[in-house]
């Protein structure tokens, strides 16, 4: 009987509902993280690829920051209309499935899987480098302070502990303004306040040319990963939701905005140059703060930031591998759910290869940075595209600009796509370059594997009617005892026959004698069947009578000995499991494996599980 409830009881369930859902705050704090946290490592890449162009080379971060500045415009743009667009979440894989096919889609997965990986990687090493800045004598222990970070975040979300927005704010706000702290007092000043950490003068008498901007532009792009966060959640927000969210990405692109312009005059202004050891935020926090106590509580601010954004990482991998394989394009196991409501194999999955990534360039933030932009841009390109042809094929009014916009994002992000997978190719990118087709093509081999088996069940079309079906159950049987009796009777409760089958050897005839008078004694209304064997074998007799007896139903019922304590698991043979895979896999009988408990307590009906 289903019960209808009055419709204040449901008013009040959607209410509280809503105040679980995310405001405009709440959503850049819980979704802006990957954004916020980009901070950290998106100067420090710029100046490290002009860095190898001299001082004059290092003039032109402020005009290269600026052009990254003027795409993360147009993205923050095109990702408000991808939001009014899709209302129930516009990932790149969702908008490239519903308008660039199949196979873009696939991509578009593949490039998410590459974000989500690299983002561990690249967040916690970040964070160390922050960590290892501040404190210099961790600097040896990087791998291990990585590997340890890891850990934690990964045990944490396998507790299957849930973070609301609120437990964000605070540790967001303290980095942002802490940053914008930093620009504010630093902007005024001609030099910086100390300058701990003297580096050869850099060569200005070297040319600089359009490639090596190309390659600081595409390196300095990493600096907007997590844009899409906010577009991909939509449903989170409360209502109206469209527009809560549309302000909270206007908001992300600003606070971003304002922040790496910031820092990227300021490394002009105080002279910054990649030092080994030491950021270059800590550099541009020490040259406007000093040493002080305020150096610290940013160092640290972005230690925490970032061990986050790694966080949000085990949050989407799980969810994107969950619609993947209920997609068919991944295993099912990555659909499944354990006791706490995690999704195991997908934090497995991404904790495992974000530690081989960690270990292979021994936490290196400045190694990892410039994979992060390959795959965060194919996402981004795709996710364009899709735009286009959703305009193009509405054409509600005025499409034609949005297109545009869409279509110049698209363009804008494949370039530096194309110009950093070039340029990173000998330096790791062929890693990213190679893992992202391979990806492809494992799951187009997973989901044809699907479709072959879904062919095989029809699951198509409805199948014919269920019908009672004449079977043999089967009973490998070793003396005549209680664990015999259990298995009988509960065979006779499966088959229409039942066939009681001993393994014999020729050369011990007083045994097969002694066990055929017991046998005739206790049961002899229960076929018995002997089958000799000279070499003393258990497994492949059985197997060969199953597969003899030319029957089209066939149960076989393995009776097995359930101890009472697991030590005592140790004296058992393990016979019924070998004899289940074999059967298993070389026949098409159906095996049951009943257990016989044997515990202290008053005996009950054993079960069996097929």
């Amino acid at each position: 009987m289903t019960r209808v409830l009055p419709a204040r009881f449901a008013k009040a369930g959607e209410e509280t509902g809503e105040r679980h859902r995310l405001s405009v705050p709440g959503g850049l704090a819980a979704l802006s993280l990957d954004a916020m946290a980009s901070v950290a490592y998106g100067p420090e890449a710029v100046v490290i690829v002009l860095a190898a162009g001299g001082g004059a080379a290092l003039g032109y971060t402020v005009p290269v920051t600026l052009a990254i500045a003027a795409l993360l415009g147009v993205l923050t743009l095109s990702y408000r209309q991808v939001i009014a667009a899709f209302p129930q979440g516009g990932g790149a894989y969702g908008v490239a499935k519903a308008y660039l096919g199949r196979r873009a889609s696939l991509v578009a997965a593949a490039s998410l899987v590459v974000d989500y990986v690299l983002n561990v990687a690249v967040s916690i090493a970040a964070g160390v480098a922050a960590l290892t800045s501040a404190v210099p004598g961790l600097l040896p222990y990087t791998v291990w302070l990585c590997i340890a970070v890891l850990g934690l975040v990964t045990a944490v979300n396998l507790r299957g502990i849930a973070h609301s927005a609120r437990m964000f704010i605070v540790p967001t706000a303290i980095f942002v303004l802490s940053v914008l702290a930093v620009i504010a007092v630093g902007l005024p000043r001609d030099r910086p306040v100390v300058i701990a950490h003297p580096v050869a003068q850099a060569q200005d008498l070297r040319a600089v040319g359009v490639l090596l901007l190309l390659r600081a532009f595409a390196n300095g792009c990493a600096a907007l990963t997590g844009v899409e966060a906010i577009a991909n959640a939509v449903p989170s927000f409360r209502r109206p939701r469209v527009r809560r969210a549309q302000r909270a990405e206007v908001a992300l692109g600003a606070l971003l905005g304002v922040m790496l312009i910031g820092i990227s005059v300021l490394i002009v202004r105080f002279h910054i140059r990649p030092v080994r050891g030491v950021t270059v935020l800590s550099q541009v926090t020490e040259g406007s703060l000093g040493h002080g106590i305020g150096y610290y509580v940013v160092q640290f601010a972005t230690v925490v930031l970032l061990a986050l954004a790694a966080n949000t990482s085990f949050g989407g991998m799980p969810v994107l591998t969950h619609l993947l394989a209920k997609d068919h394009n991944l295993p099912h196991l990555f659909a499944l759910r354990g006791e706490r409501q995690v999704h195991r194999y997908g934090i497995f999955f991404l904790t495992a290869t974000a530690a081989l990534l960690l270990v292979g360039t021994r936490g290196a933030m400045n190694t990892l940075v410039p994979l992060f932009a390959i795959g965060v841009f194919v996402g981004f390109t795709l996710s364009q595209a899709g735009m286009v042809r959703h305009w193009w094929t509405g054409r509600p009014p005025g499409w034609r600009p949005r297109a545009a916009l869409n279509g110049l994002g698209a363009l804008m992000t494949g370039v530096a796509a194309i110009v950093i997978s070039v340029t990173k190719f000998p330096e790791g990118g062929w890693l990213i370059v190679v893992a992202m087709p391979l990806l492809v093509c494992l799951m187009s081999v997973v989901n044809r594997a699907y479709g072959r088996i879904g062919r095989r069940l029809e699951l198509d079309r409805v199948p014919a009617h269920p019908r009672p079906r004449r079977s043999l159950a089967i009973v490998p049987v070793g003396d005549v005892n209680r664990l015999t009796q259990e298995a009988i009777s509960t065979a006779l409760s499966l088959g229409d026959r039942v066939v009681a089958l001993r393994v014999v050897h020729p050369d011990d005839p007083e045994e097969t004698t002694g066990f055929i008078r017991a046998w005739e004694r206790w049961a002899p209304d229960v076929s018995l069947a002997l089958v000799n064997d000279r070499h003393r074998r258990l497994v492949d007799p059985i197997v060969e009578y199953v597969r003899g007896v030319g029957e089209p139903h066939v149960f076989v019922l393995i009776p097995e000995v359930e101890p009472a304590h697991v030590w005592q698991r140790i004296l058992q043979n393990q016979r019924g499991a070998l004899l289940a895979h074999a059967l298993r896999r070389d026949t098409d009988a159906v095996v049951c494996r009943l257990r016989f408990r044997l515990d202290e307590r008053p005996v009950r009906a054993p079960g069996h599980n097929a």
